[in-house]
């Protein structure tokens, strides 16, 4: 896999991004829960959030009414600046959701990532969320964000950092009912399920 050797304003050795990013996609469940997991360095969290963000397609489903065809891709979508360099872009070209390819798109309008299955929305849109969550109303759409607040507000899944300053994962599991989808058990078993209001 053809991977970017910067990250975020400093160069990286290919090969020590590539195990990043190998390890990350190997299985989500496994690098969360793993109680050795090192603090993961500021330099390499666009690679860990995106190697996670392209990893919640394997295991979230969605109702069949989201797609036309059986061949439709799943579009992994950010709302806002991509903080991701180029490396979701290089996870999600050689492998597909299931059936599915997986695409990345970006949006500059809510109105227009209401067509994307998984949504980033940028720390910029945090004054928007409101508006956002009424455009994206009625469709099936795993928001995802890193900033606080975001899950007591309505959003689905939040990355952030432990006290350990690892990255981990937080699910509005009532948000996620609301919006239609199946977030699979194996997932479940490794996030925090956070009800909203504790957020």
């Amino acid at each position: 896999m053809a991977l970017l050797t910067q990250t975020l304003g400093r160069r990286m050795p290919a090969v020590r991004l590539s195990r990043l990013l190998r390890a990350a996609c190997a299985g989500l469940w496994l690098s969360l829960s793993a109680p050795g997991v090192r603090a993961v360095p500021a330099a390499d969290e666009a690679a860990v959030k995106a190697a996670l963000l392209y990893n919640l397609t394997q295991f979230v489903d969605w109702p069949p009414s989201s797609f036309r065809t059986p061949y439709d891709p799943v579009i992994i979508g950010i709302l806002g600046p991509d903080p991701f360099d180029d490396y979701l872009d290089q996870l999600v070209r050689p492998v597909g959701a299931g059936s599915r390819r997986v695409v990345v798109m970006r949006f500059r309008d809510a109105r227009a990532a209401r067509q994307a299955h998984v949504l980033f929305i940028h720390a910029s849109q945090r004054e928007h969320l409101q508006a956002i969550f009424a455009t994206l109303e009625g469709r099936a759409v795993l928001t995802v964000a890193d900033f606080d607040g975001f899950l007591r507000r309505g959003g689905i899944v939040r990355f952030y950092r432990n006290a350990e300053n690892k990255i981990r994962v937080r699910i509005n599991l009532e948000a996620a009912r609301a919006a239609g989808l199946t977030i699979s058990a194996k997932l479940l078993r490794v996030v925090e399920i956070v009800p909203p209001e504790e957020e």
